[in-house]
């Protein structure tokens, strides 16, 4: 069964939602913006390739 809501970044526990809302919410451009708002991405970097994905999923880019 596939988690609704799955957890993106394992290190700090930040869910799907919260950084799909802090995308929409505030704009967010780059991956470096979702770690600022929410701490994904900001530990061991897994979870960047889907950060990413999630940024041209909401905005249709993603800036460098």
């Amino acid at each position: 069964m596939k988690e609704e809501d799955p957890i993106i970044c394992t290190c700090n526990e930040i869910r799907q939602s919260e950084i799909e809302h802090a995308i929409r919410e505030k704009g967010l451009k780059t991956i470096e913006d979702v770690g600022d708002e929410t701490t994904a991405g900001t530990v061991c970097g897994g979870c960047v390739d889907e950060i990413y994905l999630l940024l041209e999923k909401i905005n249709r880019k993603v800036d460098l």
